[in-house]
C-alpha cells in the first residue's frame, strides 16, 4: 500500500530504510515527547522488523508507513494509523529535525485522515501529543482535528508521569469540511 501527496510518497517500510530511520530515531531531540527512544541501532532494526510483521497481519490493525520526499527520494519519517477498535483509528508521526516546520507532517497526516476516512470507512481518528510538543498539537489543529482533551498522568515513561492533550475528528466533521 502506498499513496501519494504533493510531495511525499507515503509507502510501506522496507528492511533498507533501517539507517535513514536510524537517522532520526536516535537524535534525542526527535525522542523527547516520544514513548520510545532515543533509539540504539538494535532498536531501530526491531522497529522495522515490527513494521514488515504488520505488513502480514490479516486483518490488518497497524500501518506504519515510510515518508519520502518524492523529489529528492529521501525518507525523512514515520506516520501511521492503528484501529484501535471498532471504526477508531489513531495517527501519528515522527519526523527527522532536519525536516521541521516545513508542512510535511501535515500534508502526511491529512493523506492518512483521507485513507482512513475513505478506504477503511473509520468513524473517528483520533491523536495524542505531549503538552509542552507544540509542533505536534498545531499539525493537529491543521488537519482539522479538534481538541478533546488534557489526559492527566496517564502514562509512566521515562521514569516519570506523563500528561497528553487528545484531539479528534469524525468522518461527519472532515467531509463536511472538505465539502
Amino acid at each position: 500500500m502506498q499513496f501519494e501527496t504533493n510531495r511525499l510518497l507515503i509507502r510501506e517500510f522496507i528492511s533498507e530504510d533501517v539507517e535513514q530511520v536510524h537517522e532520526y530515531a536516535s537524535d534525542p531531540a526527535v525522542a523527547k515527547y516520544m514513548i520510545w527512544g532515543p533509539n540504539s541501532l538494535k532498536d531501530t532494526r526491531s522497529y522495522i522488523r515490527l513494521t514488515l510483521d504488520m505488513q502480514q497481519q490479516e486483518p490488518r490493525q497497524g500501518f506504519e508507513y515510510a515518508v519520502v520526499l518524492k523529489q529528492e527520494n529521501v525518507l525523512v519519517g514515520g506516520c501511521g494509523i492503528h484501529i484501535s477498535g471498532e471504526g477508531q483509528g489513531e495517527i501519528g508521526y515522527c519526523y527527522n529535525r532536519l525536516y521541521w516546520g516545513q508542512g510535511i507532517a501535515s500534508e502526511a497526516a491529512a493523506a492518512l485522515l483521507e485513507w482512513g476516512f475513505n478506504d477503511l470507512n473509520l468513524h473517528r481518528i483520533y491523536a495524542t501529543c505531549r503538552p509542552e510538543n507544540t509542533g505536534s498539537a498545531r499539525v493537529m489543529h491543521r488537519i482539522g482535528m479538534l481538541y478533546e482533551g488534557h489526559l492527566r498522568e496517564h502514562m509512566r515513561h521515562k521514569g516519570k508521569w506523563l500528561d497528553s492533550y487528545q484531539y479528534s475528528i469524525l468522518k461527519d466533521e472532515y467531509m463536511a469540511a472538505r465539502g
